[in-house]
């Protein structure tokens, strides 16, 4: 069983920065991508960013890119997303993600609330 914890988070200004940060703990051995999903109020999850075991992005989503980069730590089992220039669109509870294998599972973590305001 895998666990994720986040930090990071909070208020910040149009065109400020803020960077997001999940370790995860248990059997970190099974996980194969990490990565950020967000959900605005009222709207569905989307996609942020994944990255893989071998530190190459295999997803971003379209408005994010050249703004955030996601990474992935030496131990393999934290990930980061630097968010920079953020807008107003870019509130949202932002989770930390995994997937892995044995057996097949996507999990999310509590989420942390990302404010953009003025």
């Amino acid at each position: 069983q895998v666990h994720l914890m986040e930090s990071g988070g909070g208020l910040v200004q149009p065109g400020g920065s803020l960077r997001l940060s999940c370790a995860a703990s248990g059997n970190i051995a099974s996980i194969v991508d990490m990565g950020w999903y967000r959900q605005r109020l009222g709207e569905q999850r989307e996609l942020v960013a994944i990255i893989n075991r071998d530190g190459q992005v295999t997803h971003e989503e379209d408005s994010v890119k050249g703004r955030f980069s996601i990474s992935r730590g030496d131990a393999e089992n934290t990930v980061t997303l630097q968010m920079n220039n953020l807008r107003l669109e870019d509130t949202a509870v932002y989770y930390c993600y995994a997937a892995g294998l044995y057996p097949e599972y996507d999990i999310w973590g509590q989420g942390t609330q990302v404010t953009v305001s003025s």
